[in-house]
């Protein structure tokens, strides 16, 4: 039965991805009078004005959504659904993701430079939400159900069924018990299904004849290859992040509203593109010029510093999209310019620099997404060549290993640790944060306030804690003070007797802490 309804959640999944997907190029073809794959090739018929003009419109309508209707000043993205899967029972927020997934439309549509994969399984886990709260689907399930979505939307955008069943497994669940694998299969080929129903069995990029690889001493090429695209990654990221908060300072300074801050990013985008459109949108063209070899080194330069930039812009002024098109063009571009180098310099003894292409283009984006096990399938379902895996892997592992020496685990675990939650450390970390002190402390405290000298010798010597706090916060203290016991006060109250309602036990707080490690256990090792 439940297989049943994951292969009903896998169609839902595939519909809603493909109609995201067609929702962008229909718009964008109506704004730009083209569609995304010849978007940069025809642009020059587009006037200067126009370039300008429509990422600030685009940038302000995002801007008055999330004033109006989101009650965040972000955009959701893939941390949110990662968030769901560990914190939530499985379910995101639904308002949340809608208006979301509107604002990555509208970006995406109006010059923004991101892509349509975070939005997709933002919106695949709506649907998965609203699944779950209407067959009351609660725990495994509805975190299995999660995962069955997620996989059915990125099959069904990039017609890669093996690597959208390991996405939702590697990135959303971070598990691969054998209960999530099946469903989430069987969910992924119903979205390959949709998907290939509308957009037939193609392949997202075609590469060159010449993509071989000319002998295993070429392998260390790919190895240090991946170490080139390891330090692209971390400035990539760390520039994301180092921007952004710059931007929000600015924000609050100058109590910047809003609905401004996308505006003024729209702008600077709109000036960009005047120059580089190829930065525009999801970019699938220049990726795919890159891959067959179309562009020269100094070419190669300019355009992935321009995107890095287009790309810092947009998540800084908060507009909508995802990082992994962008990691793809970004790859794309890094690989190129150093099988260019390495073709020149050892021209007998390597293949062809557009191999390098393609094993940067994965090396980038594992790192990114921290990912390397679906990334490196996404970029062989992608191409349709199976025949270079050696050279992939090996620019994925050392690109990863890099990586993350300098940021922890993935992109997407670094934005929740920014909004203060911690899933990078570990479930030691996380679960009990929706545990309550409230539903654990002892309401019968006589034995301890008896004490003549109470308030003198015990109450003032001890650490209290508010009813409503969570249990991570209980236990936090209780490891840093090494008290036996918390006294429990009236939320925003005075930390006086009269006020203590009841008592925290460590010992109950280690057996619920013992009692939520053991069961998330069972359900990665099921």
């Amino acid at each position: 039965m439940f297989w049943t309804v994951a292969f009903a959640v896998g169609l839902v999944g595939g519909f809603a991805a493909v109609l995201f997907r067609f929702s962008v190029s229909s718009l964008q073809e109506v704004f730009y009078q083209t569609d995304e794959i010849t978007l940069v090739s025809k642009i020059h018929d587009i006037p200067w004005a126009w370039l300008l003009l429509l990422p600030v419109l685009g940038g302000l309508s995002v801007g008055l959504i999330l004033h109006f209707f989101s009650g965040e000043n972000r955009n959701g993205s893939v941390s949110d659904v990662i968030e769901g899967a560990t914190l939530n029972n499985g379910r995101v927020s639904l308002k949340f993701g809608l208006v979301s997934t509107l604002v990555s439309l509208v970006t995406l549509t109006t010059g923004g430079s991101t892509g349509r994969e975070g939005p997709v399984v933002h919106l695949a886990a709506v649907i998965s939400t609203w699944i779950s709260n209407f067959m009351n689907v609660e725990d495994i399930s509805a975190r299995d159900l999660l995962g069955c979505a997620v996989a059915a939307a990125v099959s069904a955008s990039f017609n890669a069924p093996i690597a959208g069943t390991l996405f939702a497994l590697e990135v959303i669940l971070r598990h691969f018990a054998i209960h999530a694998f099946a469903p989430i299969a069987i969910a992924s080929v119903a979205g390959t299904i949709i998907g290939r129903f509308f957009y037939g069995n193609v392949t997202e990029f075609t590469l060159g004849n010449e993509t071989t690889f000319a002998f295993y001493s070429e392998l260390p090429a790919f190895m240090i290859l991946g170490l080139v695209c390891g330090l692209v990654s971390v400035v990539f990221i760390k520039t994301i992040f180092l921007i952004d908060d710059f931007t929000s300072k600015v924000q609050n300074k100058n109590n910047i509203p809003i609905w401004l801050r996308p505006t003024v990013a729209g702008f600077f985008l709109g000036i960009i593109a005047i120059k580089f459109p190829h930065i525009i949108g999801v970019g699938y063209e220049t990726t795919s010029n890159a891959l067959t070899g179309q562009f020269e080194l100094k070419t190669i330069i300019i355009f992935a510093i321009i995107k890095v930039v287009a790309v810092v812009v947009t998540m800084a002024g908060r507009m909508g999209g995802g990082i992994f098109s962008p990691s793809l063009m970004l790859g794309a571009l890094t690989g190129l310019g150093f099988g260019l180098l390495a073709t020149s310099i050892f021209p007998t003894a390597s293949g062809s620099e557009t191999l390098y292409a393609l094993a940067g283009m994965g090396a980038v984006a594992a790192a990114v997404l921290g990912a390397p096990i679906s990334t490196t399938l996404i970029v062989f379902e992608l191409t349709g060549n199976w025949q270079v895996g050696l050279a992939v892997m090996a620019a994925v592992s050392t690109s990863t290993a890099l990586t993350s020496k300098f940021v922890d685990k993935s992109f997407f675990l670094n934005q929740l640790t920014r909004r203060n939650l911690n899933l990078i450390s570990g479930p030691q970390f996380y679960l009990l944060r929706n545990k309550s002190v409230r539903n654990v402390m002892k309401k019968n405290h006589s034995d301890l306030i008896d004490h003549k000298d109470f308030e003198k010798d015990i109450f003032k010597k001890n650490d209290s804690i508010e009813l409503d706090n969570s249990l991570e916060l209980a236990l936090h203290i209780f490891e840093q003070d090494n008290v036996d016991y918390l006294f429990v006060v009236r939320p925003e109250s005075e930390k006086t007797i009269s006020n203590v309602i009841g008592v925290l036990y460590y010992l109950d707080v280690l057996k619920i802490y013992t009692e939520v490690l053991i069961k998330n256990s069972q359900e990665e090792h099921s």
